[in-house]
């Protein structure tokens, strides 16, 4: 598959902001239609990113996924794997991909090189009942997510194709530090993990 050397919409803005060299240097230098091996490496080594969606008619949706180092199986070059946990129910970003596939994934390590990397793809959910069948050309993957170590349930995985990958500048990423959270946490009423931390139940009409 060859790169498009970016969409209509981009070739003009480049065009008209006379970018369009710089542009096919970077094309033509950090993006790939697959995984580089630094690339898969380093997925590997993350604990969260952002997703990105939008419905048929293309009204967009972004969110946050996180997990132990692994949670995105990279089962491929041109393959990866999320689970999909229960969440607040509302399914935002499984109800998009069930009307359009496209998905954008960005992950960013905070923490030690100041790296982030875009995966552009086409997403699709599987659920339960075709999750064995639909893993049984990566070998050993539907074993390994059968883990049940995690307190958050599962509602269903995200099979993504790789389309495009490429770097994101590290240069205002910030560098940040972990530190234990309970303090935080404790500060939220009733447990409530920060559902109300815009105190909008006082405005929620019966």
């Amino acid at each position: 598959m060859e790169l498009p050397l970016g969409s209509n919409g981009e070739k003009k803005l480049q065009e008209a902001f006379s970018t369009r060299e710089k542009a096919l240097d970077f094309y033509n230098k950090q993006m790939l239609t697959y995984l580089a091996p630094l690339m898969q490496s380093f997925i590997d080594n993350q604990e969260m990113m952002f997703i990105a969606t939008s419905d048929a008619k293309g009204e967009c949706d972004s969110s946050f996924r996180a997990g132990e180092k692994g949670f995105v199986y990279v089962l491929d070059d041109k393959h990866l794997l999320y689970p999909e946990y229960l969440g607040n129910g509302v399914m935002a970003s499984l109800g998009n991909i069930s009307e359009n596939p496209q998905i954008g994934l960005m992950f960013l390590d905070f923490f030690e090189t100041k790296v982030g990397l875009h995966v552009n793809g086409k997403a699709k959910i599987l659920t339960k009942d075709i999750l064995k069948s639909s893993l049984d050309k990566f070998e050993g993957v539907y074993e390994k997510v059968q883990d049940t170590s995690t307190q958050f349930k599962k509602m269903a995985y995200v099979l993504v194709e790789v389309e495009e990958a490429y770097i994101h500048c590290s240069l205002h990423i910030p560098i940040l530090e972990k530190v234990k959270d309970k303090a935080v946490l404790d500060t939220y009423p009733n447990g409530s993990k920060g559902g109300d931390y815009f105190e909008l139940l006082e405005y929620k009409v019966n």
